[in-house]
């Protein structure tokens, strides 16, 4: 159907005309999405246009008709409302009242919403100043007939108030968002979603363009015109197939809708809804961040410059990590550094963000997917560090996990993740996609780190236990190779990738078994022990089945179910039981590890050695150079008190992030030695915070300066506190200290978990040293922003604590994690 055909339809200015040419362009298909639209709102203005004349005739004065809203927009769907402003000089008002009936009545006649209203262009002004939506309506404004010096002068004084008024208008809206999202839900989760009014939706699209048109800040561009084309597109199909001016996705509709647009089915409809307002959210959120920063700005110049005697005030710039540093408010990547150099910094950024509880600006996402350079296959360590750090960030991992995913960074590093992406659940319980319900599990799992040994595991895990879904057959068992395959990818060992792809396997096994089956069963028990095999991968599973139930919704979990499941891990290990985790003996030491002993006995002080570590690339890997795990610290000191703080205050001194530390005693030979041969050994590996390296010469003069009192390592670290203020970032669980009575026959055992900080084991060294204990070893892990240290201590006779002693420790520790 042509325009030609249309508009010789509608010659006719009579209701007939005008629907029997709506009624073809809707009805015959020939055109759809945005050609109908503009096609309707031009048939539509040529029939008002026609009324306009009639209704007009022998009228002396400025009169015109002006459309807003979408209309003014000229997009108009099937069930539209018609938003009509009749504009007027002030003349005569009783020939305009008449002139206004003539207009409205055949509207009505035709069963046509209509939003009209009569106003002068001060009224309008002045009406638009005490209503926002009206205000928003009027941005929108286009001249159809009548008086086109009228339309402009009012389009030009409205957007000049709407630009003036920003400082006061532009929140006001921003609330009037966050109030309609409260109410109506995100769009890209609702199973039933409002099309308009929702989170991410076409409200929220036309806001974008107010922020716009305002030239305070505008939205990213890319992918925002299509994503709401999509959304206006499924409204018209929606119309079309129901017949009612709804923006309502109703479940029952989703298939014709879905017809309607030529789609695979239902799913396939809400996936590509689901993909638009989630560019619409993004856009939004990057917009609103963008409007707070230049309006603070504004606020603050006329007093900066007062201060600064007219100069322009520079932006502070603060490190959070190597090649990443905090500006107003935002995360920006460092000035020096360089993407196309380090594949890390994507998931180095990012983790950053998240701990900082900070926004990644879109200009460092931008240029990280445009330049970052894609991570070998396995992962180096740092890498697979700084995802599990991201995973473990809490509620500030959405923010950055989305702010990835909108510049396609997610799918990059995950190739799998494209599947489950923007992927509905038809299920009653599910409140989230698939995508987000695996986000949202990591955030729930990273309040249980402080419950298993291994929450690295457990954070990947609540990232992978779903990513079957999409493919056929149960989505566990697809899951199971999955994850595997991607464990192994981003650089686990064979155990851990088998204990994730048993995790990703059975993570409905607790609850389905807890729920359905008879506990008292002794083959029940059994079934469970001998799915997971080992008390870690118990604790493991436990904290995930939790996890994965609160992320799901609020009818997934229940203080019942959690008893239920609670009870069975208990029974399943007490079966498993019997497998003592004694101390593990050390292996010989190395002749590098000897040699630093015996020079260190002999000189009487400290003796280190740094040793950079690297992983050979994988065969199908470019030929380049190693990817560096970190550096070996090996260091020997004679037995002395306050060895431990010293040397973990030094390392935080000089900004070393500890990765794993092994502190053992090593007894020389008796040909070295003719008394105590006892020396410390110390092996760790470390990372520097940002920047390179110290010189080990410098490292040991401060570490002999430590362990002769002349250096104060707590005074210089309270220092550089107080010169960076702490930030507000992410709420971490509670540190969590326990005695593991059954771990050692030869020494008392304090598993610490806590959260990563710098200076973390030097506080926990001289909390140690303070209580009169003697740590016999020492094994540290930090996994991600966990610590999980494990401490054997003795008495100053050599023997384990007795209960109470033990107890006070712990608490001492615990006191001093929290403070």
């Amino acid at each position: 159907m042509t325009g030609t055909d249309v508009r010789n339809d509608a010659e006719d200015t009579g209701p007939s005309g005008y629907a029997a040419a709506r009624l073809r362009l809707l009805t015959e298909g020939a055109r759809s999405g945005p050609p109908r639209r503009s096609a309707l709102a031009e048939l539509t203005d040529e029939w008002l246009t026609g009324l306009f004349a009639a209704a007009t005739e022998g009228i002396r004065g400025g009169v015109s008709l002006v459309a807003v809203g979408g209309y003014g927009r000229g997009e108009l769907s099937p069930r539209s409302d018609l938003d009509l402003l009749l504009l007027h000089d002030g003349g005569d008002s009783g020939a305009v009242a008449a002139v206004a009936d003539r207009l409205w009545y055949p509207v009505w006649d035709l069963g046509l919403a209509l939003d009209h209203s009569v106003r002068t262009p001060a009224e309008a002004r002045k009406t638009a100043g005490d209503d926002l939506k009206v205000q928003l309506g009027l941005l929108d404004a286009r001249h159809i007939a009548g008086d086109l010096g009228l339309t402009s002068g009012l389009r030009t004084a409205i957007l000049a108030d709407w630009r003036n008024q920003a400082p006061r208008r532009l929140p006001e809206l921003q609330e009037l968002c966050a109030e309609r999202a409260e109410r109506q839900g995100e769009l890209q989760y609702l199973l039933e979603p409002d099309l308009k009014e929702a989170r991410g939706g076409l409200r929220d699209a036309t806001a974008l363009r107010a922020v716009a048109a305002s030239w305070v800040a505008d939205a990213p561009r890319e992918g925002l015109a299509d994503a709401r084309r999509r959304l206006l597109d499924v409204r018209d199909a929606l119309h079309l197939t129901t017949g009612r001016a709804t923006d309502r996705l109703a479940l029952q509709e989703q298939d014709q809708v879905a017809a309607e647009l030529d789609l695979l089915d239902a799913d396939t409809l809400l996936r590509q809804v689901y993909e638009a307002a989630r560019v619409v959210s993004y856009a939004s959120d990057v917009t609103w961040r963008e409007v707070g920063r230049v309006l603070r700005s504004r606020a603050v110049r006329p007093r900066l410059r007062a201060m600064l005697g007219g100069g322009k005030p520079v932006p502070e710039r603060s490190p959070l990590a190597e090649g990443v540093v905090e500006q107003d408010g935002e995360v920006v990547l460092a000035r020096a550094a360089r993407p196309e150099r380090d594949p890390v910094l994507p998931l180095r950024a990012a983790a950053a963000a998240a701990q900082a509880g900070l926004p990644l600006s879109l200009h460092a996402v931008r240029r990280l997917a445009a330049t970052a350079r894609p991570l070998p296959t396995p992962w180096p360590a740092e890498a697979r560090e700084q995802l599990v750090t991201l995973l473990g960030s809490g509620r500030p991992t959405i923010d950055v996990w989305e702010a990835l995913e909108a510049e396609g960074l997610i799918t990059r590093l995950l190739p799998d993740w494209e599947r489950v992406r923007c992927r509905p659940q038809r299920n009653a319980v599910h409140i989230w996609t698939v995508d987000r319900h695996l986000i949202e599990t990591a955030v729930r799992a990273s309040e249980f780190t402080r419950r298993v040994h291994r929450p690295d595991l457990l954070l990947v895990a609540a990232l992978l236990h779903d990513i079957g879904k999409g493919w056929p057959g149960d989505h566990s068992v697809a899951g199971e190779i999955i994850a595997k395959d991607v464990a192994a990818r981003i650089g686990f060992d064979r155990a851990d990738v088998a204990v994730l792809a048993t995790l990703v396997r059975h993570h409905l096994l607790l609850v389905e078994t807890a729920t359905r089956r008879d506990l008292e069963d002794p083959a029940t028990v059994r079934l469970v022990a001998d799915a997971v095999s080992t008390q870690g991968t118990l604790e493991l599973l436990h904290a995930l089945t939790e996890a994965d139930a609160l992320a799901t919704g609020p009818a997934a979990w229940s203080s019942w179910r959690g008893s239920l499941v609670a009870d069975l891990v208990k029974r399943v290990s007490a079966v498993l039981a019997g497998d003592t985790a004694e101390e593990p003996e050390p292996g010989a030491p190395t002749a590098e590890q000897e040699r630093l002993a015996i020079e260190a006995f002999r000189t009487g002080g400290p003796v280190l050695s740094l040793r950079a570590q690297t992983e050979p690339p994988a065969p199908d890997d470019e030929p380049g150079e190693p990817e560096p795990l970190g550096v070996e610290l090996l260091i020997a000191v004679p037995d002395q008190p306050g060895v431990l703080p010293a040397v973990a205050g030094v390392l935080a001194v000089h900004r070393l992030t500890v990765r794993t530390a092994e502190l053992r005693t090593l007894q020389l030979p008796a040909d070295v030695h003719d008394g105590d041969g006892t020396v410390l050994l110390l092996d760790w590996r470390v990372a520097a915070e940002y920047g390179s390296l110290p010189q080990a010469a410098r490292l040991r003069a401060d570490l002999v300066r430590a362990l002769d009192g002349s250096l104060d390592i707590a005074g210089r670290l309270a220092e550089r506190d107080a010169a960076y203020p702490r930030r507000r970032g992410r709420v971490a669980p509670p540190p969590r200290v326990t005695v593991a009575s059954a771990a050692s026959r030869h020494a008392t055992v304090f598993e610490v978990r806590a959260q990563d900080a710098p200076g973390l084991l030097f506080r926990l060294g001289n909390a140690l040293d303070k209580a009169g204990v003697r740590v016999r070893s020492a094994h540290v892990s930090t996994l991600g922003s966990n610590a999980v240290d494990a401490f054997y201590v003795t008495s100053a006779a050599g023997t384990p604590l007795a209960g109470e002693e033990a107890a006070s420790v712990a608490r001492a520790l615990e006191e001093t994690l929290r403070a």
